[in-house]
């Protein structure tokens, strides 16, 4: 039987997080410069969506690039906007012809501009799709996105728009820049590294985590299947003990 026939439909994820991890390894193993690793992960990111939209999961996030990746070195930096440049002029087609939307969350405005205007035009153009939403995750970090939130919290209570003990869980995530996503039931990392590395820090709390040690241009619609089977087994108690939950 093959995998994607093993896969419970009723009980699939609503949101997958990735990060995809390994491009610049895997390259190396290779013989080969880090942004041949990068340019090969293009296919991978190709097989998670189109994994998605076929078993039908709502919502996909990826982990693309982080504030810290900033502090690699100018080369690699300016092929991977390259990258990402090419990669929407050339995907935006296929997001139409799969119904998926494009949305990002980060700090955009550090982008080139080429890249921003780019990425700006397809997410408009990919606005009334509705059956995967496809976040990037961009110049983007969790504990940024946190203090901006507690900011913006803040001075609405000083500006009396808020009351104090009005404050709460939901007030707090929808300050956050994934407003109106669920938080992902699952979240996935290549590579064989064990750590969130500031990526939806406070979206992953109850999230279950998936460590696969194949780096990111070896990752296939295989091997995002297997990552759900694997989900669908596992016990989600949110605190609770098993014999609650039956």
């Amino acid at each position: 039987m093959e995998l994607k026939e093993q896969l419970n439909l009723d009980k699939l994820p609503k949101h997958v997080a990735i990060i995809m991890d390994g491009n610049g390894r895997w390259a190396k193993e290779k013989g080969k410069l880090r942004v041949f690793g990068h340019n090969q992960g293009v296919e991978s990111v190709r097989q998670a969506v189109e994994a998605a939209v076929e078993i039908g999961i709502p919502f996909l996030t990826l982990y693309a690039f982080s504030t810290e990746n900033w502090k690699r070195p100018k080369l690699e930096v300016t092929a991977l906007m390259e990258i990402l440049v090419n990669a929407i002029n050339k995907e935006t087609k296929t997001l139409m012809k799969n119904g998926v939307r494009l949305n990002t969350i980060g700090d955009i405005e550090l982008l080139p501009s080429s890249c921003s205007r780019l990425l700006l035009k397809a997410i408009e153009k990919t606005s009334s799709n509705t059956n995967c939403t496809l976040t990037l995750a961009l110049s983007y970090s969790s504990r940024q996105e946190i203090v901006e939130a507690t900011k913006h919290i803040t001075q609405r209570v000083l500006d009396g728009e808020l009351k104090i003990e009005e404050v709460d869980e939901a007030l707090f995530a929808n300050n956050l820049e994934t407003a109106g996503i669920p938080d992902p039931e699952l979240m996935i990392r290549t590579s064989g590294e064990q750590r969130i590395s500031n990526f939806l820090l406070w979206q992953l709390a109850y999230s279950e985590l998936y460590f696969v040690d194949k780096l990111w241009p070896d990752f296939n619609k295989q091997d995002f299947y297997e990552a759900i089977i694997a989900y669908q087994k596992r016990e989600r108690r949110f605190g609770l003990t098993s014999e609650q939950l039956s």
